[in-house]
């Protein structure tokens, strides 16, 4: 597959992630399930399309990478957490938008 497909693929994977975190924040308790399965799927077709673009591209395993890896990481357990503690939903949301704009920030700017 291209590198094109393996970027497409990632980016719709992140939207899709991060609006179903949102969504677990904000939606009604008896949509759980269905939310959790469509961002757990989300979560794992972004951890293969990234490591996908990563050979693509030949990047090998630079320090970048392991920064977006901490990112996902946290976005994906902040998805478990959001129909648990709505009481905190505040914090939990700005904790995302950071996770994304960090994760967006290694990938346009490499810096390491």
């Amino acid at each position: 597959m291209s590198p094109t497909f393996y970027h497409i693929l990632h980016l719709l994977s992140l939207v899709v992630l991060t609006g179903g975190t949102f969504y677990g924040f904000a939606g009604a308790a008896d949509t759980r399930k269905k939310v959790m399965i469509f961002s757990g799927i989300a979560s794992v077709l972004m951890l293969v399309s990234g490591f996908g673009l990563l050979s693509k591209l030949s990047y090998g395993f630079p320090g970048w990478a392991i920064v977006k890896i901490v990112c996902w990481l946290g976005l994906s357990a902040l998805m478990g957490i959001g129909y648990r503690k709505r009481d905190k939903a505040g914090l939990f949301m700005g904790i995302i938008l950071a996770l994304v704009f960090i994760a967006l920030v290694m990938v346009y700017q490499r810096p390491f």
